[in-house]
């Protein structure tokens, strides 16, 4: 298995297209973007450069790590020869269902068709494809070239030989994959999403404020970042749209996500990525800063 199709140049497509690059795959790397392409190609190029001035890896490694890269517009020219597809789009369950029932039609019979969803479904997705069997969850973590863990997550039809393949496919990429079962938000975000909402809620009832919130996990509970600063480096909309899976799926009131976070969505203050969530990043993407609505 040398092919390996990347779906979306987003932040996690970039991060899992550079790390299959950088260990000797020749990676197609495919949004219906152009755009974003060229500014996933920048992204890996910028953090190889860091990798490099780190002496981490060789200017000869950077080099070879781009040059395993191709980019695509078009899925059907990406995943031509692709042995594995790894899905890495928007989380969003439609898109999702669509993007897998044109793999289907358009991969090799024989290609593993793999998705990074962080709570969606994988027996849902496999639904859709005359190959369920060959369908499986490769949750890989923020920022993926760093990052050691991979969710493995086995649809209800995911086959033993596809789940070996896929676990030892991700020890080649220097990763520590762990098994888990198809339930709603598997095991990372089922433990990490509720936590983030809780401390949301604590914030929302005045218990606290952001930075005394993200100082309490940091230093009582030695989280390196806090649950709010987290929130923002993930996404606040990626957040709620994880929590809202959990919350049909299991119809529990715990898993609903906090009012305060659906306005800040719908506000369109989405963390990071916006340039303002818990924190003001307009000068700094660090969290030094609390937003201006929260002091």
């Amino acid at each position: 298995m040398k092919n390996v199709a990347v779906i979306g140049a987003g932040t996690m497509g970039n991060g899992i297209a550079h790390t299959f690059a950088q260990f000797g795959f020749k990676v197609q790397l495919i949004d219906i973007s152009q755009a974003s392409l060229d500014k996933g190609i920048a992204t890996i190029t910028k953090n190889l450069d860091r990798m490099v001035a780190k002496e981490r890896i060789s200017e000869e490694d950077k080099q070879n790590t781009l040059n395993n890269i191709t980019t695509h517009t078009s899925i059907k020219e990406g995943v031509e020869y692709a042995s594995l597809v790894v899905e890495a789009a928007t989380e969003n369950v439609n898109l999702k269902l669509k993007i897998f029932k044109d793999l289907d039609e358009l991969c090799p019979e024989d290609t593993i068709l793999a998705t990074n969803t962080s709570s969606i479904s994988i027996t849902q997705i496999a639904a859709v494809t005359s190959r369920p069997e060959m369908v499986i969850g490769m949750h890989f973590m923020n920022p993926v070239p760093i990052m050691k863990l991979v969710e493995i997550i086995r649809g209800y039809n995911t086959s033993d030989e596809v789940t070996n393949t896929i676990m030892e496919l991700s020890k080649q990429l220097n990763k520590v994959p762990t098994e888990v079962n198809d339930y709603p938000g598997f095991v990372a975000n089922r433990i990490l999403m509720p936590m983030i909402n809780e401390s949301i809620e604590t914030l929302y009832n005045g218990v606290a404020g952001v930075a005394e919130i993200d100082t309490v996990m940091k230093l009582g509970m030695a989280h390196p970042m806090g649950p709010l600063q987290l929130a923002d480096f993930i996404g606040l909309d990626v957040c709620l749209s994880i929590l809202n899976v959990m919350y049909e799926g299991f119809k529990n009131p715990k898993y609903a996500p906090c009012p305060l976070l659906v306005n800040m969505v719908n506000a369109g203050k989405l963390g990071v990525k916006s340039g303002e969530g818990f924190y003001d990043y307009s000068e700094s993407r660090r969290a030094e800063k609390v937003a201006k609505m929260f002091n």
